[in-house]
């Protein structure tokens, strides 16, 4: 372990703590400039002072502008009625009319004005009518119905009798017009009755005289705190209530304790539950205890300073800036991508992935712990890569995932069994021809013919669970989470049931699987044997001419349960399956020959999948449209077989998938993937209809039922006589 570790540090020249040491000490050592621009917390302060002092000013010219304006319509107002009422012949006669135009020709703004009585005012409504001294240009021009003024009379009887016994009363009419309007009710004496002068007005006007800007706020509130001029006219529309407004309630407590203070701090929270500063200065008016008031944002008025701050710290901030850029670079392309690639590899590993581009990426040519940590992850990816060629490259991936589950266990299964048929033969065929090089050229020739068939089990999910010579043998469902603890619930558990419906689901998508699979490589022989042809006839020429023979396979699937688990010696051990369901499957191979057929699958799969993917009596030769893509056709053997353990049994050769998508399927591992054409005949909707073409296709003779013993010196399948 000591040397280990100083081969490590032998290799390492230029540590990764030195690097992150000069990263470090250089950010530190830019950041302490920084540290020299605090005074501007004091610059701050002072301009939160002049911004108060200024927002007071705003609030103390607006107040007089608001003042001077309502007194001005009010004497306006009552000017008129004087004149009205001194006239000969009263606010009827022609000279009365006239004022009446002259004065709404001063005072476009103005809507209407009434005079109305506090008692039972409702049976004064006919005499407020006539009372009214209304501007018709006013309504006309703004698209307003005189009716909205009538609503708003009737609405205010409460404020009529306290305006009549003496108050001043404003009140936001707004909401009845739709536009911004005012009404001020002021005590009105005329032939000896207390009265009300309602005046309504539009605000518009109020609004630019203000003194509004950007920053500071300035708005109107009544002694009821609602409000009557906004910058934002959608408030005064609705009628908004200010009772609630931080300003507000600290302005009542303001007065209360009888402080001379004007303006307030205070804070507002908004529904992002966001808290916003403000400075509000307040001063009520003469008129109607009216409240002009004026807020201004303290992030606002500190906007000025932030930009001293900015132009204080900006020879600073570039310096920073530039660190900043090449520390990025350099921990980018020094550190950070070769770490995420690393990461990515190592990602890989445990996914039991050794053949993506990744590892090629890896860099062992630095001489510091990520060159050392690169070499390390290579060479652990050879071994497993090496690893998963020699056991299982399913299993392997499953132990790398932590996933595969070492207890010995049952489990139910598809299992298959293929075998080239007349492999003697082939193999004194090489001798023959090559002598001495026949290991190589027969090595060569089944390593060609398995990677075909071995991706085909691996694209439909399976995996391969040894080679036996020629033969191969396969499993789907062995790596597949699907414990049998269920099987002891209780009958009357509603787990149990549901559990049994996924682990149905389970062993009937593995043997769908598996035909699919096994379909694909009837395609895939046809194409071996289309190449296999075309690569003996561009050797024939040669001295010792290449050749790749011509061959034919039997397959044979069954579906069972079977005992799973790490199975060997301490030298060497395998992940596999044993047990009848097994041995079933490979007789079941080995009885194509004498079937004439090159997919058998037994009762016990057929029976799996025949009342959801096989067209058969039972089903009245029908199936679930969604399962169309899935179709599977089969022909019963006409031979029962005695099969030692299971009884009387059918074998059942496999003819097509006719909903089968040949091209999609091989996309899956090759995307770039063509289907040969002359190929397409073996499978899907061009495929054989019945075993007679399956036969016909494959050049498989049609055999003689009533010869027909399998097995016999094993005695372990029989023609049942």
């Amino acid at each position: 372990m000591g040397n280990k570790h100083m081969d490590i540090k032998a290799q390492v020249k230029f540590p990764l703590g030195v690097k992150l040491a000069i990263i470090i000490g250089t950010i530190v050592l830019v950041s302490l400039g920084c540290v020299t621009f605090l005074n501007s917390h004091f610059i701050g302060q002072d301009v939160k002072i002049t911004a108060e002092n200024n927002n007071l000013t705003i609030n103390s010219r607006s107040a007089g502008t608001v003042d001077d304006r309502l007194s001005t319509v009010r004497s306006n107002v009552f000017q008129l009625l004087d004149l009205m009422n001194v006239v000969s012949g009263g606010r009827s006669s022609s000279l009365a009319r006239q004022a009446e135009a002259f004065f709404f020709e001063r005072n476009q703004d103005i809507a209407a004005v009434n005079i109305l009585t506090g008692e039972d005012f409702k049976s004064s409504a006919r005499s407020a009518k006539e009372s009214s001294i209304i501007n018709n240009r006013f309504f006309i021009s703004n698209e307003i119905d005189v009716s909205s003024l009538e609503n708003f009379i009737e609405a205010s009887t409460q404020q009529i009798n306290r305006s009549c016994m003496g108050e001043t009363i404003a009140l936001n009419a707004s909401p009845f017009f739709n536009i911004p309007v005012m009404a001020l009710f002021f005590p009105w004496k005329e032939n000896g009755l207390d009265q009300t002068c309602v005046i309504t007005f539009s605000i518009e006007n109020m609004l630019d005289i203000l003194g509004t800007d950007s920053v500071n706020t300035t708005f109107i509130l009544n002694d009821s705190a609602e409000l009557l001029c906004h910058p934002d006219t959608a408030k005064v529309l609705i009628g908004e209530s200010y009772k609630n407004y931080p300003l507000v309630a600290a302005m009542l407590r303001n007065n209360e304790s009888n402080s001379d203070s004007r303006q307030i701090p205070f804070s507002v929270i908004d529904e992002n539950k966001k808290k916003t500063d403000y400075f509000g200065a307040y001063q009520k008016l003469s008129i109607g205890d009216i409240t002009v008031l004026t807020t201004v944002p303290v992030d606002s008025i500190l906007e000025g300073v932030r930009t001293t701050r900015k132009n204080n710290i900006y020879l600073t901030g570039i310096v920073f800036f530039l660190s900043v850029i090449i520390i990025l670079v350099f921990t980018r392309q020094g550190i950070s991508r070769h770490l995420r690639k690393l990461t990515e590899a190592a990602e890989e590993i445990k996914n039991g992935n050794f053949d993506t581009p990744v590892f090629d990426e890896l860099s062992t040519k630095r001489r510091d712990e990520i060159g050392v940590l690169n070499q390390s992850t290579k060479d652990e990816r050879e071994f497993l890569d090496v690893f998963a060629k020699f056991t299982n490259k399913g299993v392997a991936k499953s132990i790398a995932r932590k996933e595969l589950d070492f207890d010995p266990h049952l489990k139910d299964i598809t299992i298959f069994f293929s075998d080239i048929r007349g492999f003697t033969a082939i193999s004194d065929g090489f001798k023959n021809r090559f002598e001495n090089d026949s290991p190589r050229e027969i090595i060569g020739f089944l390593n060609d013919y398995m990677s075909r068939m071995v991706n085909c089990i691996t694209l439909s999910h399976g995996n391969v669970d040894k080679f036996e010579g020629d033969a191969i043998m396969a499993v789907w469902g062995i790596l597949r989470e699907d414990s049998l603890v269920f099987e002891k619930l209780p009958d009357s558990s509603p787990e149990k049931a549901e559990r049994y419906r996924k682990h149905k689901n389970h062993i009937k998508e593995d043997a769908l699987n598996a035909i699919r699979g096994t379909i694909a490589m009837r395609y895939a022989l046809m194409k071996y044997n289309k190449d296999a042809a075309a690569f003996t006839k561009a050797h024939e020429n040669e001295a010792k001419a290449k050749y790749k023979p011509h061959i034919r396979i039997g397959c044979g699937l069954n579906s069972g349960r079977a005992t799973c688990g790490i199975m060997g010696s301490e030298d060497k051990m395998e992940y596999t399956a044993i047990g009848d369901a097994v041995n079933f499957a490979s007789r079941t191979e080995s009885s194509n020959k004498p079937c004439g057929t090159d997919i058998l699958i037994t009762e016990d799969t057929y029976n799996l999948l025949k009342d959801d993917f096989i067209k058969n009596e039972s089903n009245n030769y029908s199936i679930k449209n969604e399962n169309l893509e899935n179709e599977i056709i089969v022909e019963m053997i006409p031979v029962e077989f005695e099969v030692k353990g299971k009884g009387a049994q059918h074998f059942y050769g496999v003819v097509n998938m006719p909903g089968f998508d040949i091209q999609k399927f091989f996309q899956q591992g090759e995307p770039e993937f063509v289907p040969d054409e002359d190929c397409l005949k073996a499978v899907g909707p061009d495929g054989p209809k019945n075993m007679a073409q399956v036969r016909e296709l494959l050049g498989i003779p049609v055999p003689d039922f009533e010869k027909v013993n399998l097995n016999e010196e094993e005695n372990k399948i029989q023609i049942k006589k």
